[in-house]
């Protein structure tokens, strides 16, 4: 959809520090993490929101959410992950898109107050894309 951010990653022509990737979905990190490593799962079809998914895709979509989690937690060695969703409400780009944020005990993060980070370069942000594509299972 033209003038989508979400729909350029998946085709190229904005720049992202990509993942991995299935035939339905890509995985990219946030460019705001709340912390490092923080990736987002895009299908590559423009789909608003999770009610306009076609009930057909759900399956192959959210099993690829699941490995991004393993591999969040493998490849950056995180206790666990916070995964969500908003649906039009606090949706800052109206592209279907799951968080997949990696999480430590004692690492602040409290409810739904999240606190927003930069990486420091291009290269840190190629170092947390690395590793978590490492550890993405075929």
């Amino acid at each position: 959809m033209a003038g989508c951010v979400f729909c350029a990653v998946v085709a190229g022509t904005t720049a992202s520090f990509r993942v991995a990737e299935t035939a339905g979905a890509v995985a990219f990190l946030d460019t705001r993490p709340v912390f490092p490593g923080h990736v987002l799962v895009v299908p590559r079809e423009h789909i608003e929101v999770l009610g306009d998914m076609p009930g057909s895709s759900l399956g192959g979509f959210f099993g690829f959410v699941q490995r991004m989690t393993v591999a969040v937690e493998r490849g950056l060695g995180a206790g666990g992950t916070f995964v969500a969703m908003n649906n039009r409400v606090s949706q800052s780009v109206p592209h279907l898109h799951v968080h997949v944020i990696p999480r430590t005990k004692g690492d602040g993060l409290r409810g739904f107050f999240w606190p927003r980070t930069k990486y420091a370069s291009d290269e840190v942000a190629t170092e947390y894309a690395e590793r978590i594509a490492a550890a993405v299972e075929a």
